[in-house]
């Protein structure tokens, strides 16, 4: 089995993935979103990769300048919370793919900061079907005796937490093999996790961007037309889009922070552990409000935060934007796009998050 590679280093991740760069897989956004209205699972096809316009370029590179210092401080405190409680005996697992960049930083950050390497592994999760066993097997038996750590870029309404908690188990009762399923993320804005380096809901400049962001690779597929069952999860690479790839470079300008930010890190840690951690689902509990207020049945159509609220502008057909404030500053790249799609936006200042994007049922006409 051919494994993705994509354009990291193999010292910065491996890639438990099997590489179906050669299928035919891609379908357009109004076909894709009608397929996964009619009920054909979501990881059995990818939306089509566009060379990202100059727009996406600019708005990344934006984000990136303004909010480098601010992923790194959340970066070095989650890193610095990991070995606290987990320990040296690691090994980083992050979901592919917005956890891929997340899962690189960190382990650039204990190796700079602890002077150890862990093993970091990026493997597939997927939304109703979950996490690759194949993967985790994999793993363990390359790492008797460690601990996985599994990580993610941000939570929206908890779906990938629920997910991996679910999954656990299950492989738990499949193969007696107990897994660690607290999940750590970079940014908690739904207050799914314990284990975080910030609650506050910003724009990760990797939410700007696909695959050019990603080291190449697709989101993860599930499809047995490409697959057997003892294979991993699967992904394409888009060699095609290398000119554009940004990947490295995001990695780098995060990486270059943690100098000068190390006295705003430990910072952070001490006010991370002294406030109460507990997972609240604050935000699931905005979504349940969004979906009484607009009629909306399927908990999938509410995208919330502003990560997700940047991708439903960028990969679905939004029917409207909410924010909790139009004067934030945080939502410029929001309003930018919208203006571009001609989707409305609405203030809706109840919610936890400070966006939300709404994707309309094809079967209402609103």
């Amino acid at each position: 089995m051919q494994m993705v590679t994509g354009s990291y280093s193999s010292e910065d991740v491996v890639f438990l993935l099997k590489d179906l760069s050669d299928a035919s897989l891609e379908k357009k956004t109004d076909e894709r979103e009608r397929a996964i209205q009619q009920g054909v699972h979501y990881s059995e096809m990818l939306p089509v990769e566009y060379e990202p316009t100059k727009d996406y370029l600019t708005l990344f590179h934006d984000s990136l300048n303004t909010y480098k210092q601010k992923v790194a401080v959340a970066v070095g405190t989650v890193s610095e919370l990991i070995i606290e409680k987990k320990g040296r005996d690691i090994v980083l697992v992050s979901l592919a793919r917005a956890g891929t960049p997340i899962g690189i930083l960190m382990k650039r950050y204990i190796k700079k900061t602890f002077g150890f390497s862990p093993p970091h592994y990026s493997v597939s999760i997927i939304r109703g079907r979950g996490i690759d066993e194949n993967a985790l097997l994999y793993m363990l038996h390359h790492h008797p005796g460690k601990r996985l750590v599994f990580i993610d870029g941000w939570t929206g309404k908890g779906a990938i937490t629920k997910e991996l908690t679910q999954s656990t188990h299950k492989f738990e009762k499949k193969h007696g093999i107990k897994l660690d399923d607290e999940l750590a993320v970079l940014a908690d804005p739904g207050y799914c996790s314990s284990l975080y380096g910030t609650r506050e809901d910003f724009l990760i400049p990797n939410a700007c961007l696909n695959s050019t962001v990603s080291g190449l690779v697709s989101r993860t597929v599930l499809n047995d037309q490409w697959m057997k069952e003892t294979d991993f999860h699967g992904a394409k690479v888009y060699k095609e889009l290398q000119d554009e790839d940004v990947s490295i470079h995001y990695i780098d300008v995060i990486t270059d922070e943690f100098e000068s930010a190390a006295p705003l890190i430990q910072e952070a840690v001490k006010t991370v552990k002294t406030s109460d951690r507990s997972p609240t689902w604050e935000g699931l509990k905005s979504i349940n409000m969004i979906q009484n207020k607009y009629g909306l049945d399927d908990i999938n159509l509410i995208k919330p935060g502003v990560g997700e609220t940047t991708r439903v502008l960028l990969r679905r057909m939004p029917w409207k934007i909410l924010v909790k404030d139009r004067q934030d500053p945080r939502l410029k790249h929001i309003f930018q796009l919208t203006k571009e799609r001609g989707v409305p936006v609405e203030e809706f200042t109840e919610m936890s998050y400070t966006c939300c994007g709404l994707i309309k049922p094809l079967e209402q006409d609103r």
